[in-house]
């Protein structure tokens, strides 16, 4: 994934969020930012189940958009 390819991702990630908030957990800032932390300690597992041969301690556009992901759902 490339820097803009990442940048279409954040463009559909925000228009998810007003055309279906019902289904994200975390709709604040503060709570989406908790989460995303949260999330982030636990990438790696999540990488491991799904058996992924992903580093997560390996920063790149695909690794933030996993977390993003994930944070607007993990409670």
């Amino acid at each position: 994934m490339t820097r803009l390819d990442f940048i279409e991702f954040l463009k559909e990630f925000r228009k998810d969020l007003t055309n279906n908030d019902s289904k994200w957990e975390n709709k604040t800032l503060e709570d989406f930012l908790e989460a995303m932390e949260r999330y982030t300690e636990d990438v790696q597992g999540y990488y491991d189940n799904m058996k992924l041969n992903i580093d997560a301690d390996k920063a790149t556009w695909d690794n933030f958009m996993t977390i993003m992901k994930g944070a607007s759902i993990y409670e």
